[in-house]
């Protein structure tokens, strides 16, 4: 037990390049705050020369992270390496990742550079990056497709610029579990301890984190990981995933980490939440039905013996029973208490804000559950300041599917009602908030979430709205479905107007991103 394994978070970086996912500053640094009380080594910020809205995303991060490391993402340029710096310095503990790509597929056909080029960049983007920062990281861009010689050369040359930690990618999910094992081990024969080892996987078939664990058994101290695994096409090597695998098979993996592995669930749940993607069912740990049983032979095992049917307790990643007993006489004593033993310290407006949401449920809803009040929270520590609140929604449902709805929001202390006629009430409510607007949005995904369950369940809403395309997602809580959808697609039109008075630069959404120029040759990451 005497390795230590490095979490690296990419959560906000390669996670928040999912397509459709668009993170504003205040939900990116709510998220980075949870991923500080998970207690990651690393989180990645974000790529800060793609847009203002990522450069602001990334310095509010720095600002407001003080007991782990900062991370930005920076090609091998100095333009880009400038500019993370600026980004992440407030950081106490601050790490600049700069990369290039080594695959021949990729020096041909992308960078369109020679070997010596590439080796020659390579020295002087790391000593740019080395001179503004004592931590550094480098990454060999789809480097499990590079020739190995020449990936061990570059490695080389990356230490000997200054380079603390080298990433070893699969950035197209190519390797399989042996040989990508095999792979590591001869990179670490060659340069030894002179870096930390890092390997990124992509989950393309299907075996990014049985990728991350061989990478461990063969030297690497360092995992790149999501949260719920999400990131480009199928996603990154899923953060709960190899955690509770080092945790639950210690005698196997030997290593030790830090990770504070009850905040689990609650990352999990918040990622899940602001991104809009939805955690599958049976996703390993992290799923509704990581820990349930249905089969009368599993429930008459685990009755008798938990250990029959269970190799982890929920309650080790933070999951709790759901029957508690707020309600509507609950005082707002006993509801902070309640919240603050799940972890969430609010200021006193999003408290109070949270408590009257807390007591309009309770009015509408016989019984309050645990998902109930983190729904309520989420929404609290993510809202930021908003141009349109939701106020009202009244529906009429009449002959043909035809439907009326009458939208009343509030802009400051002005208060204003309209109405909005659609095929359906989905579609009436977003003519109907439509007409508040000089520009025309178009829905373009719907998603509905049951958050608890029974004829009172609270459903969650996420919609993803496409204006001058780009898409742009929001998030709406209710117990009534419809005035999710309504409180849903302002958020989303709020995010919308974020991204109009900030100068048309991103909120995070990489189909936001600017195309850069650079030494590279590169238009994206």
């Amino acid at each position: 037990m005497n390795r230590k394994i490095v979490f690296f978070d990419t959560t906000l970086r390669d996670g928040e390049q999912s397509p459709g996912v668009s993170l504003n500053v205040q939900e990116k640094v709510a998220i980075a705050k949870q991923l500080e009380k998970l207690n990651v080594d690393y989180i990645e910020a974000g790529f800060p020369i793609a847009s203002k809205g990522d450069f602001e995303g990334v310095k509010a991060i720095a600002e407001a992270i003080k007991n782990v490391g900062v991370c930005g993402l920076a090609r091998a340029n100095e333009k880009d390496i400038d500019c993370c710096y600026e980004a992440i310095k407030a950081a106490p503990k601050r790490r600049i990742h700069t990369f290039i790509a080594t695959s021949p597929i990729h020096m041909q056909h992308k960078l369109k550079m020679t070997e010596a080029e590439v080796l020659e960049q390579v020295t002087k983007a790391v000593s740019h990056a080395k001179s503004l920062v004592e931590d550094v990281e480098f990454s060999a861009e789809d480097a499990f497709r590079s020739e190995l010689p020449f990936l061990i050369e570059v490695f080389k040359r990356a230490i000997a610029a200054g380079a603390t930690t080298l990433n070893i990618p699969d950035t197209v999910g190519y390797a399989t579990p042996e040989e990508f094992g095999r792979f590591i081990k001869a990179i670490h024969d060659a340069v030894g301890d002179q870096a930390i080892l890092s390997v990124h996987c992509h989950n393309d078939l299907g075996l990014a984190v049985a990728n991350s664990l061989q990478a461990i058994q063969n030297g690497a101290t360092q995992i790149e990981c999501t949260i719920n695994g999400i990131g480009e096409r199928a996603g990154n090597a899923s953060l709960e995933e190899i955690a509770m695998a080092l945790e639950t098979r210690k005698s196997v993996f030997k290593v030790t980490h830090d990770l504070q592995i009850k905040e689990i669930y609650k990352s999990s749940r918040l990622v899940s939440d602001l991104s809009g993607m939805t955690v599958q069912p049976n996703k390993a740990i992290v799923g509704k039905n990581a820990f349930l049983h249905e089969s009368g032979i599993h429930q008459d095992g685990v009755l008798k013996e938990r250990e029959t049917y269970e190799i982890m307790k929920p309650e080790d990643i933070g999951i709790h029973g759901n029957n508690i007993f707020l309600g509507k006489h609950s005082g707002r004593h006993a509801f902070r208490d309640y919240i603050e033993k799940w972890g969430y310290h609010l200021p006193e407006e999003q408290f109070q804000n949270a408590f009257q949401e807390f007591k309009h449920l309770c009015d509408t809803k016989k019984d309050i559950l645990d998902d109930d009040i983190m729904e309520i929270v989420i929404g609290q520590l993510t809202g930021g300041q908003t141009k349109f609140n939701f106020n009202k929604l009244q529906l009429v449902t009449g002959d043909q599917l035809t439907s009326m709805a009458t939208v009343t929001i509030s802009r400051g202390e002005a208060v204003e009602e309209r109405a909005g006629i659609g095929h359906g009430p989905v579609d009436a409510i977003i003519t109907a908030i439509n007409s508040f607007l000089d520009y025309n949005p178009k829905l373009v995904d719907y998603q509905i979430q049951s958050i608890t369950k029974g004829r009172d369940a609270q459903g969650l809403v996420h919609v993803k709205v496409s204006n001058e395309g780009k898409i742009y997602s929001g998030r709406g809580l209710s117990i009534n479905i419809l005035e999710s959808s309504a409180k849903a697609y302002i958020d989303a039109i709020n995010k919308i107007e974020r991204y109009q008075e900030i100068g048309g630069e991103s909120n995070g959404d990489d189909n936001h991103r600017e195309n850069i120029s650079c030494a590279c040759q590169e238009s994206s990451c």
